[in-house]
């Protein structure tokens, strides 16, 4: 760990898609006492916590719960999919990018019958194709989609999906795992029936704890469908929970102390106003790219606020890699695209960071593009 003569964690300015920046006292939260985490301490600790992840998507914790899991966020689909589905019924992944497309592998290596409904990575899902499929297939018992694909940045209209798979009697599961305590969610208005995360997007602390914000009475009723894993299965986590109040396995306890505090800060500093700086800092990415000439991937009134997708520019001199080493050396992460058809680079509104430090980040970006050649504003042939 490197401290500087105040006392301070050196920091970096993160602008992958997660992990993300943190504070140093979300860093320092996890220098605690050992602690068995089988101790009646510790497990009001997570009643605690289960309960604020509930409220961080206005959930009524009468109707919803929250069950955690040790993993990144993937497992978090995993456990829906492989969990929710009841016997002779299919799941329909609404997929337009690399997280949905996950989803789908995850159908596939556990052999859950699904439908692949796919649209371009650079549009939003049409509505009309969604419901005629569940029109077509009464045996639908799960949809799924993510919230911001941060592959590419892009928003899908998730109350209008989830209000569908309703109306066809559809269980909605949506991977909010870039925007939750980010974006606004409100569970209930968004016609959520599970959303899920981890503990380093949103919520700015660290990797290791994963979490599905869901409605109870739907996992009690998945406690009589077929078993398809037994570290991945939320019914026996969720009752575990309920009648220890402990994990079924082994927490990540340090993370656990970091994730309160993070969402104490959370509280703290309000859903309205950490939004309102995503958005500062959002609108400054999209302001230093437009000043240096750098196209988007998806159209501005359909990205998510929080990634900026940004397409290689056609010049000679262009390095990702040199460029992604010059910041880096200089407290500065970016990172590259996921998208197989077109080189792009993405620059994200994440963790503890406000507009200062995007503008700085420019004027270092702005001395790597020089340092190797780079014509500015940068050239597209097209």
């Amino acid at each position: 760990m490197e401290i500087n003569s105040l006392g301070n964690i050196k920091r970096r300015v993160l602008l992958n898609p997660g992990p993300s920046t943190t504070t140093d006292s979300v860093k320092y939260a996890q220098i605690v006492p050992d602690i068995c985490p089988r101790e009646v301490e510790f497990s009001s600790l997570m009643k605690g916590l289960r309960e604020d992840l509930v409220k961080i998507v206005h959930g009524d914790l009468k109707k919803y719960t929250a069950v955690l899991f040790c993993g990144s966020g993937t497992i978090n689909i995993d456990v829906c999919l492989n969990s929710l589905l009841p016997k002779d019924k299919k799941i329909l992944v609404v997929n337009n990018g690399a997280y949905s497309t996950r989803a789908v592998e995850i159908c596939e290596y556990y052999g859950l019958p699904h439908i692949d409904l796919q649209f371009p990575v650079d549009e939003r899902p049409v509505l009309e194709r969604v419901e005629q499929v569940l029109k077509s297939n009464p045996d639908i018992a799960i949809v799924h989609t993510t919230h911001n694909e941060t592959g590419t940045g892009i928003l899908n209209p998730i109350r209008e999906i989830g209000a569908l798979a309703h109306r066809y009697n559809a269980v909605f599961t949506v991977d909010t795992t870039s925007t939750y305590a980010m974006r606004p969610i409100d569970i209930e208005k968004d016609n959520i029936d599970f959303c899920m995360a981890s503990a380093q997007k949103g919520l700015t602390a660290f990797t290791g704890l994963s979490f599905i914000v869901g409605n109870t009475e739907i996992i009690k009723a998945s406690a009589d469908y077929p078993k398809r894993s037994y570290y991945c299965n939320l019914y026996m986590q969720y009752e575990f929970f309920e009648r220890t109040g402990e994990m079924h396995f082994t927490p990540p306890v340090q993370t656990i102390y970091a994730t309160v505090q993070a969402i104490k800060e959370y509280w703290a500093e309000g859903e309205e106003a950490k939004w309102a700086r995503h958005t500062r800092v959002f609108n400054a990415i999209h302001d230093g790219l437009d000043e240096l000439g750098f196209k988007d991937v998806i159209k501005r009134s359909e990205q998510a606020g929080l990634v900026v997708s940004a397409v290689y520019p056609d010049d000679p001199n262009w390095s990702f890699e040199k460029i992604h080493d010059y910041c880096y050396a200089r407290g500065f992460t970016i990172y590259p695209g996921k998208i197989s058809t077109t080189n792009t680079f993405r620059l994200c509104a994440l963790g503890a960071i406000d507009e200062v430090d995007i503008k700085a980040f420019f004027e270092v970006f702005r001395e790597a593009l020089k340092k190797i050649g780079v014509v500015v504003p940068v050239v597209y042939k097209e």
